[in-house]
């Protein structure tokens, strides 16, 4: 009896081991995951979708195509994952750097200066952007992702107004709403214009003049 509970508890100890190990392979396969996926990302951040191809994106990754389809799948499903851990960094800096602020008028102002200098300084554009020309409208699937982005940022230069408004550091006459669409569409505008002509104080210029418009 005694050498029979013995075994039973080797048994139950090797067997706790295997499920730790198993936890902590979990673990290791699922960061290893995410640095791939941060790599993949740069790849098509830079290229852009079409330009992609699977070979830029293992060697990028370090793992072969079997692997990455056995993990994630293919280029379209590894590019969904993309955009979305995109998405997360973006609105993960948003709500970490804008929350600090004193003021919602010092944050709202501080955030089309950001925009502005992010579209004339970023090298490869912006993900989102480049995914909305080049796909966007052929695939439901980023199309939904990007809206979602799209109304995140939304709603947060929208409560930022309000706020603004609410503390008469800008004009109430205004809707919030509206006006947060105007930003939004013009960043989107700013990307297309620094695309075209690469003018970084044109850009500039315009940020300074939003900014004076919404102090009017």
């Amino acid at each position: 009896m005694i050498a029979s509970s013995r075994n039973s508890l080797n048994f139950k100890t090797i067997v706790s081991k295997i499920f730790y190990l198993c936890f902590i392979m979990a673990r290791l396969i699922e960061f290893d995951e995410e640095q791939a996926i941060q790599k993949a990302m740069e790849v098509f951040w830079k290229k852009g979708y079409a330009a992609t191809s699977m070979r830029d994106l293992t060697d990028a990754m370090q793992i072969n195509s079997s692997s990455l389809y056995n993990t994630i799948g293919d280029k379209h499903r590894l590019f969904v994952r993309c955009i979305k851990h995109y998405i997360k960094m973006r609105i993960d800096a948003v709500e970490q750097r804008y929350i600090s602020f004193a003021s919602p008028i010092q944050a709202l102002e501080s955030f089309i200066k950001d925009a502005a200098d992010i579209i004339t300084t970023e090298p490869n554009s912006c993900l989102c952007v480049k995914a909305t020309f080049e796909i966007e409208g052929d695939d439901p699937e980023i199309q939904a992702i990007i809206t979602s982005y799209d109304n995140f940022t939304h709603r947060f230069l929208k409560d930022l107004v309000e706020k603004a408004q609410s503390q008469h550091q800008i004009g109430q006459n205004e809707n919030a709403d509206t006006v947060a669409d105007y930003l939004v569409s013009t960043f989107i505008g700013w990307y297309n214009s620094f695309i075209l002509h690469q003018d970084r104080n044109k850009i500039l210029n315009m940020a300074d003049f939003i900014i004076r418009q919404l102090r009017c």
